[in-house]
C-alpha cells in the first residue's frame, strides 16, 4: 500500500495519509508527492475540491524524524543556511500550497494532529474533526521553536493568548475546545467523518469553483490588508469573476428561476 493514496471521485480529489502504524507521520517523499499532486490539481478541470484525511488513530503527527535502520544519529543540527532551505522547500512549501490553493480544500481529521499535522488542518479552508481528536503544538516538547507556518496560522485561527498557551506548554487542544474556539467547523462521531466529509466536498465540487477560489483569496488577504487594499482587491476580483461561465450561468438561472448548474469555469 502506498504511504499516500490519491483518488478522484465526483470531482473531489481525496488525499489519504496511509501510515496508521506511524500515526500518519509525514516523510519527505510523502510531502513532495502531495505537493506535486496539488500543483497539478490546480489546473485539472476534473478536480473541483480536495479532501485531506488519514487512517488509523493519527491524522498526522508531524514530520517523520525516524532514521533508516543502521543509520547513525546526526551529531549536530544542519548548518543554518541548509536548515532554512530545507524548511523553505519542505514543510513551508506544502503549507503554502494548501493555503494558496484556489479550490475548496477540506481537512477531515480522523486522529491526533500534532505539529506539522495540526498546521495542515489549520491551513485548510474547512475542518471536520472526529470526536476524541487532539491537536498538539508539540514543538516545545522537543525543545525546538514552532515551525511549519505556525506563527502565521495560529493567530489567524484562534485568539493570540490561546495560541501562546498551546505553543508554550505543548498541551493538547481537544476537538470540543477547538470547536468552541471556532478553530474547526464541526465535530462528528468518528464513524460519520468520511460521510460528512464526502457530503461537504461534493457539495463544494458542484459550486462555482473559480468564484469560490477568488473569494478564498480575498478572505486570506483580508487578514493582513487595510480597508483600501481590500476594496481594491474586491473590485478587481469581481470584475474578473463576472466574466466566467459560472457567473453567467448563475445570473441566467436567477432570471429563469431555476437551480444553476455550475461547471467550475
Amino acid at each position: 500500500m502506498a504511504d499516500v493514496e490519491f483518488k478522484v471521485e465526483n470531482s473531489v480529489l481525496w488525499i489519504t495519509l496511509n501510515r496508521p502504524e506511524q500515526m500518519g507521520a509525514l516523510t519527505a517523499a510523502m510531502r513532495d508527492e502531495v505537493i506535486a499532486r496539488l500543483l497539478a490539481a490546480r489546473t485539472e478541470p476534473s478536480v473541483r475540491a480536495v479532501v485531506l484525511t488519514g487512517k488509523g488513530k493519527g491524522f498526522c503527527t508531524g514530520a517523520d524524524l525516524s532514521r533508516p535502520a543502521g543509520a547513525p544519529a546526526p551529531t549536530e543540527p544542519p548548518m543554518v543556511g541548509a536548515g532554512r532551505e530545507m524548511m523553505k522547500y519542505g514543510s513551508q512549501l506544502l503549507l503554502r500550497t494548501i493555503w494558496e490553493f484556489e479550490k475548496p480544500f477540506l481537512a477531515a481529521i480522523n486522529g491526533t494532529a500534532a505539529g506539522l499535522g495540526a498546521h495542515l488542518a489549520f491551513a485548510s479552508d474547512l475542518i471536520l474533526v472526529a470526536d476524541g481528536v487532539r491537536f498538539i503544538e508539540v514543538f516545545v516538547r522537543r525543545g525546538i521553536a514552532m515551525d511549519a507556518a505556525g506563527g502565521f496560522l495560529l493567530p489567524r485561527v484562534m485568539p493570540l493568548a490561546k495560541a501562546k498557551e498551546l505553543v508554550f506548554f505543548g498541551d493538547d487542544l481537544s476537538a470540543e475546545e477547538a470547536y468552541r474556539l471556532g478553530v474547526v467547523n464541526r465535530v462528528v462521531p468518528a464513524e460519520q467523518l468520511e460521510t460528512v466529509a464526502r457530503e461537504w466536498a461534493e457539495r463544494l465540487a458542484q459550486g462555482p469553483t473559480y468564484a469560490i477560489g477568488m473569494s478564498k483569496r480575498l478572505l486570506n488577504r483580508g487578514t493582513e490588508s487595510n480597508l483600501d487594499s481590500c476594496f481594491e482587491d474586491e473590485a478587481l476580483t469581481q470584475a474578473l469573476v463576472t466574466q466566467s461561465d459560472d457567473s453567467k450561468e448563475g445570473l441566467a438561472a436567477f432570471r429563469e428561476r431555476r437551480k444553476p448548474v455550475f461547471r467550475g469555469r
